[in-house]
């Protein structure tokens, strides 16, 4: 028997990896600069290079050139790339009541 055709499952397999779906919560948040995605996720660099060339490929996100001098580029949600915003946040609702732990005010 073959496994069933599925759209989640094909979702999943262009962006359903933990770094992908943090590169697309910042490209939401208007963070568009390597540097810059790579310290608000925490992602190692080369598995930030590999998810931003994979969303690349996958039509989620695109690459545009900002500098020629040092060569410098910044990535931008393409219309498939904001479509998955309303699916963070559901997701980020779910986490928020059923996932994230209660935390204590600081003192």
């Amino acid at each position: 028997m073959a496994p069933r055709v599925c759209s989640i499952a094909d979702a999943l397999d262009a962006v359903g990896e933990r770094w992908s779906l943090l590169v697309v919560r910042e490209l939401g948040f208007d963070v568009r600069r390597f540097k810059d995605i790579q310290i608000n996720t925490g992602a190692p660099r080369e598995t930030l290079a590999l998810r931003l060339r994979k969303l690349e490929d996958a039509g989620v996100i695109e690459r545009r050139r900002y500098s020629d001098r040092p060569p410098r580029d910044e990535y931008l949600l393409t219309d498939a790339g904001r479509a998955l915003l309303p699916v963070l946040g559901a997701l980020r609702e779910w986490g928020e009541h059923y996932a994230t732990p209660l935390r204590t005010p600081p003192a």
